[in-house]
């Protein structure tokens, strides 16, 4: 049976994990008022950052639960995605998404994700003619 939980070494820690993926951003996938960015890394597994900044989603509540549901949906895709990390930013009016409706944009992106870091993936491994 395959581990569930998230623990540490599958979450952003430090300034320095987000500003390397800021600043080597690879794939980039846009949901209605998320944003992904990702680059990969080497450690064998995906990571996750979130910036759901007062700005964008008012209420700490609303923030909560959006930290809280994106999590969530990365905990139950965790095994297919591929050794990247990756940083979700909350755009304005995120917080109106009802938690169906979130669920369907978050997976939709790890779906993305997952595709575009095979296909760069691929690229990056077959030599040039």
């Amino acid at each position: 049976m395959s581990r569930q939980g998230f623990p540490r070494q599958l979450r952003l820690l430090t300034a320095g994990d987000y500003r390397h993926v800021f600043d080597h951003t690879i794939l980039k996938v846009h949901g209605k008022g998320l944003l992904a960015l990702a680059c990969p890394n080497d450690l064998g597994h995906a990571r996750l950052g979130l910036v759901f900044s007062k700005k964008n989603v008012r209420r700490a509540v609303d923030r909560n639960r959006l930290k809280r549901l994106t999590r969530e949906s990365i905990r139950l895709r965790q095994q297919r995605l591929p050794a990247i990390d990756i940083v979700v930013l909350a755009k304005r009016g995120v917080n109106e998404l009802d938690n169906e409706t979130l669920h369907r944009q978050l997976d939709g992106m790890w779906s993305r994700l997952e595709k575009d870091a095979r296909r760069l993936k691929a690229a990056k491994s077959t030599p040039p003619a």
